[in-house]
């Protein structure tokens, strides 16, 4: 699957705003929750916000910072 395909078929199934575990779940556990969670500590990550105990990243956020790491690792 191409980058555009994935980009585009996240961007359909991903609601507006979600958590960690939504993401690595979508993303067929590309992306594991703690590495979501180190790569925000370290300010490389897609940045999100903390809401109680859960951090809550916007879609079009997390596609953009997703689609130029996977840029990056080609």
């Amino acid at each position: 699957m191409n980058t555009q395909l994935l980009i585009d078929r996240l961007r359909s199934e991903l609601p507006p705003v979600f958590t960690r575990k939504t993401a690595s779940k979508m993303l067929g556990g590309y992306l594991a929750v703690g590495t979501l969670a180190n790569l925000d500590c370290k300010g490389e990550g897609p940045g999100g916000v903390l809401v109680k105990k859960a951090t809550i990243y916007e879609r079009e956020t997390f596609l953009q910072w997703f689609e130029r790491r996977m840029e990056g690792a080609s």
